[in-house]
Formats: structure tokens, sequence, C-alpha cells
């Protein structure tokens, strides 16, 4: 017999064993009923205070947070448009003492050269001379019509003789005049080509200075907002600050694959370097730290590169001088240069040994595949390891651009992810909190539903004494009526 079944009075009907205990223990229950209200309800305050305490706790921290976020995000945001429009006003500068510098001359020497098309135009264009004043008198004679006198015959055919001569002649010299014209507009054209290509690009570089106007305009109005602290500049920074925390990430993992196609690159040659038998531990080889080293360094000489190249500002080397950056700009070039170099070789060195382990296959007669044929075909592949063994070092050195931007992003998405963290906590406590204040009254509510009848009698007997006062009070009141009747009678 179980414990549970040792407590019923009849084990064999549980139901009724139950209602019998239960009838039997209603009157203890019903004694201590209030010492019993008061534990539940204190132990539901032990669980709803500190459940409120630590949602208060979180709350606070969670606006702390926020707020220092806030300043971060604010500052870096400000940072990063201020280096935008320096960027900028550089560009700007550039374009203007390149391209614009001279633009002054350069117009008034093309204002003067399209004044001298224009007149040259003009000229081209100038009607013929009329013919002078005697052709008009000779044109009368000429249509004079014929008396069939041969004299007078004679001397109209002449006239019309000359005139048809001084017309072919006019007409010559016209056609001259107007060849002369055609060909010194011709002459200009080359110069109107080269007027028209200085002017497109003279178009070009006024549309990119203001495409750079327009930018710095809207970065300048970008940095009174973020000045300003609205919330338009804040959503905009972390949603910026998200989507290069993102495409980081995923450079990031872009650059890991490279890296991990490296170290498989480099490791088995550095087996036959530094020993394939030499364990650090049980299970990792002293060839596979080598390599693992290696990659780390190039990636570090990369950092430094990026850093005294200035396209990454991840260290703090603002203190010292041009000289020094650009010496150890040169060191950490010649170093991957290096590395790259041994990797090459490294290269070579790893496909001298897959090809003597695939004759020692082949000698063994395991069934191996046939050797590669000898020839640039077969050196195809020995290239390819030898460019990515060259090209992969300087590929790990542009990592330091994503990091940069993975860093100062993620310090915001973290900390705005830590803030509703906190904020969902907080709520879940807040909520705790209620459930346990509900859980004790509803407690309470089922213990009285437990002991209803000794209530219910208590109920009724307070109602039969309430009763039984309210009848005493107008027997008194009735009495006291009556009494004072009488005395009224009396007098």
């Amino acid at each position: 017999m179980g414990f549970w079944e040792s407590l019923l009075i009849w084990p064999e009907r549980p139901l009724p064993s139950l209602l019998v205990l239960l009838v039997l223990a209603m009157p203890f229950l019903y004694v201590a009923r209030d010492p019993v209200h008061t534990l539940i309800r204190r132990f539901a305050r032990a669980l709803c205070n500190p459940l409120r305490l630590g949602a208060r706790w979180l709350s606070e921290t969670a606006l702390r947070l926020r707020n220092r976020n806030r300043e971060v995000l604010f500052a870096h945001g400000g940072r990063e448009v201020k280096l935008a429009i320096e960027r900028e006003f550089e560009r700007v500068t550039t374009l203007v003492q390149r391209d614009l510098e001279g633009y002054p001359a350069l117009q008034r020497r093309l204002m003067d050269q399209i004044t001298r098309i224009e007149e040259d135009y003009k000229r081209s264009a100038e009607v013929p001379p009329p013919p002078p004043e005697w052709v008009k008198a000779i044109e009368a004679i000429a249509k004079i019509k014929a008396t069939g006198d041969g004299v007078v015959e004679r001397i109209l055919s002449d006239i019309r003789d000359s005139i048809d001569e001084i017309y072919q002649k006019v007409v010559a010299e016209y056609r001259g005049a107007y060849q002369e014209r055609h060909h010194i507009l011709k002459g200009f054209l080359p110069f109107w080509r080269s007027v028209s290509q200085t002017l497109t690009q003279v178009e070009r570089n006024i549309t990119s200075l203001h495409d750079s106007a327009t930018k710095i305009d809207s970065n300048v109005s970008k940095l009174e907002n973020i000045f300003a602290r609205r919330e338009q500049a804040e959503h905009f920074l972390t949603t910026s600050a998200t989507t290069q925390f993102f495409i980081a990430g995923l450079v990031m993992l872009v650059a890991f694959g490279g890296a991990y196609v490296n170290f498989k690159l480099i490791a088995l040659p550095m087996s036959a370097m530094v020993g394939g038998g030499d364990y650090i531990t049980e299970t990792l080889r002293a060839s596979e730290i080598a390599a693992l080293v290696i990659i780390l360094f190039e990636t570090l000489m990369g950092l430094f590169l990026m850093e005294t190249l200035r396209f990454t500002s991840l260290f703090p080397l603002g203190n010292i001088t041009e000289k020094m950056r650009r010496r150890l700009m040169w060191a950490s070039l010649a170093i991957l240069l290096v590395l790259a170099g041994v990797e090459v070789a490294l290269a070579v060195m790893r496909d001298l040994i897959v090809s003597a382990d695939v004759a020692l296959k082949q000698s063994l007669g395991t069934g191996a595949a046939a050797a590669a044929e000898n020839g640039w075909v077969g050196r195809i592949p020995t290239f390819g390891q030898m460019i990515l063994g060259f090209t992969l070092p300087f590929a790990l050195a542009f990592v330091a651009i994503p990091l940069e931007y993975f860093v100062n992003s993620g310090r915001i998405v973290l900390g705005t992810g830590l803030v509703l963290l906190m904020r969902s906590g907080a709520f879940a406590l807040r909520l705790g909190a209620n459930l346990a204040r509900e859980g004790g009254k509803l407690a309470v509510t089922l213990y009285d539903v437990v002991i209803f009848a000794p209530l219910a009698i208590e109920r009724w007997v307070n109602a039969m004494r309430e009763t039984s006062a309210r009848r005493n009070k107008m027997r008194a009141i009735s009495g006291f009526g009556k009494r004072a009747s009488g005395s009224e009678e009396l007098i």
C-alpha cells in the first residue's frame, strides 16, 4: 500500500474517501482560514515584489543603455557624415583645381572664337551685291523688239552678248566667293568640334560639381538632424548601421571561406617543413598551427597596410609622423610580399607531395587515379595553386575594411539588441509579478471555496445576529416612543 492509499479511508473508493476527509478537515481548515490567507498573501507578495523590482531595474537599465547607445549612435553617425562631407569637399577642390582653375581664360577664349565664328558665318551668308545701274539700261535696250533693220539687230545682238558675258562673269565671281567662304567655314569645322568637346567637358564638370554640392547639402542636412537629436536621424542611423553590420558580416564570412581555402592550401606542405608527426595536443598538429599562424600574420599585416594607407582607423596611429607611417606601410607591404612568395613555394611543394603520393599509390597498385600527362596541361593545377597562394594574402588584407564596419556597426546593433532583450525581460518579470499577485488572490478564493460550508454557516449566523440587533434596536426605539407619548399625556 502506498502513501496515498494509506491516507484514504477506503482505498478502493478514493472519491468518497476524499469527500469524507474533506468534511472532517473542513472545521480545521475554517479555523486556520486567516493564517492560511495571510500565508498565501505573503507568499504571493514575496514572489511579486522581487519580480517587480527586477522589472523596474531592467527598465531603468534599458533606458540608461538606450540613452548611451543613442549618444554613441549620434557620435558615430556625426563622425561618418563629417568624413563624407570632407571627402566631398576634397573631391570638389580637386575638381576645381584640376578642371575649373583655368575656366575664366577658357571662357574668354571660347567667347572670342565663337564671335569670330558668328562673324564668318554672317559673311558667308551675305547676298550677292546688286548689279550696277547701267545694267538696267542695257537690259531695257536689249528688250527692244527687232524692226528688221540689220544694223539695229546687230547692235541689239552685241548688247545681249555683252549682257550674257557680264552675267556669266558675275555668276562666276559669286560662286567663287561662296566657294571661298565655304572653304573658310570648312577650315573652322575641327575647331567647332574641339569647342563642342570642350563645352561638353565643362558641362560634365559643372554637373559633377552640382552633384557634389547636392551631396554636401544632403550631408549637412543629416548633420543638422544629428546635432538636433531628431528621431528621424536616429532611425536613419540605426537602419544604416544594421545594414552595414549584415553586409560586413556577409563579407567577413566570404573572407573566412578564403582563409579556410588558404589554410587547406598550405597545411599539407607545412607538415613537410615542421614535421607531420608533431602534435601539440592529441588531435592538433603542429603543421596546422603553423599554417594558421601564417594566415593570421598575413591578416595582421593586411590590417597594418590598410591602416597606414588611411583606408581604416582601427588603431590609434594619429600620433605617429607621416614618415613613420610610410615606413610602416612599406614594411607591411614587404612582409606581405614575402608571405605571398612563401605561399607560392608551399603551393609548389604541395603539388610535389600530391604527385609523389599518387606515384606511390600507383606503384603499390592500390587503384589510384592515373597521373596527369606531362606538359603545360598537367601544370595547370600547379599554376592555379601558385596564383591562389600569391593572391589570397592580399585578398585577406582587404578584410580590414569590412572588419572596421563590422566592429563599428556591431556595437550599435548589439546595444540595440541588448536594450530590446532587457525590455523583453522587464515585460516578462512584470507579467510574472502580476501572475503571482493574481495567483495569490485565486488561491485565497479557492481556499474559501473548499470551506464553503463553514463560511455559509458563519454568514448565516452573522445575518441572524444582525437581524436580532436590528430588532432590539427597533424595540428600544418603539419603547422610548411609547414612554415619550405617555409623558406627554401626563403633561
